[in-house]
This record gives C-alpha cells, structure tokens and sequence, in this order.
C-alpha cells in the first residue's frame, strides 16, 4: 500500500493576507517560514498560470513573483518579480532590458544557505532554452541578489536595466 504524502501546512492568514496585498487576490503562497536561515519569517508568493492547453510549460509559469518579509510584525517586499528582477537597491543582474510577461520559477530550500530562487524568462508558448537567473539571500547585505552563471557568487544591483544587463557578464 502506497503511503500517503503528509499535506501541506495550511498559509496563516496573515501570511495570505500580506501576499495578496502585494500581488492581488489571485496569489499563491508557494513558500513560508525561514527562508533565508536568518530567523526571519519570509513568504514567495506568486500569480501562477494554470496549465492548460495553451500553458502546456513544464515547471511552474508565473506572470509575477514576490518575496516578502515579515519585519516588526509588518510583511514588506524585499523580492519582485514582474517583467523584470528587482529588490529594495534596483535591478537585478540578467533581467532582461525588453520586459518578460512570463517566468519559469523553480526554487529549491538548502538547509544552510537557506531558499535559491530559479526565474526563466519565457517569450511566448515556446521554450527558448535561456538560462534562469539565480536569485540566493546574500547574509552580508540582507537582501536577496542574483547570482553569476556559476551559482556561486553574489552581483550587485543596478539603477538601470542597461547596467544591469551588462552586469551580468
């Protein structure tokens, strides 16, 4: 006999509350709890594209994303997604400078560096094989950054998406 997988906790609703402040009553909290290992309660929180026929993507397509952040018992955004990457300092390094109306988000939780973040851009129903951008908490600066093509190593922001373009190689 098959075991059954234990269900998901349910979202507080202040956890619900807050995402859909931030992104609309259409949000799904993907993710909560201490994401970044920093003893901060954190959430991501996104409007996900349900699959369909012409959603037929493999992964999680998103049009918007969100990491917030619970700070002195007020939930603010530290993280967006939307046509392009940014936190609290700018853009983030790969955002493409032409806007994208949708990502692949894959994300996955390490119990030491705490949650990596996955965001493909995607043009249209067609997957066009672009590498993601890897988005990690930098415990340094107290902000999620993007990281370079090895995944290892955190750059930094830029107040323009044409710096932050470039930023990247």
């Amino acid at each position: 006999m098959a075991e059954a997988k234990p269900a998901a906790p349910a979202v507080p609703d202040d956890v619900q509350g807050a995402a859909d402040a931030l992104l609309g009553k259409e949000t799904t909290v993907l993710l909560f709890g201490d994401l970044a290992k920093d003893g901060k309660q954190q959430f991501l929180a996104a409007n996900v594209v349900p699959k369909s026929t012409k959603n037929n993507l493999p992964g999680t397509i998103v049009t918007r994303a969100v990491v917030g952040e619970n700070v002195d018992g007020k939930w603010t955004e530290i993280l967006r997604c939307d046509e392009h990457l940014k936190n609290e300092k700018g853009f983030l390094p790969g955002t493409p400078i032409g806007g994208v109306t949708g990502w692949r988000l894959a994300f996955e939780q390490d119990p030491e560096k705490g949650l990596a973040l996955y965001f493909t851009p995607l043009k249209g129903a067609v997957d066009t094989h672009t590498l993601p951008i890897g988005i990690r908490w930098n415990s340094k600066t107290k902000r999620y950054q993007s990281l370079d093509r090895s995944y290892e190593h955190f750059l930094n922001e830029s107040a323009s998406l044409s710096t932050a373009r470039s930023n990247l190689r």
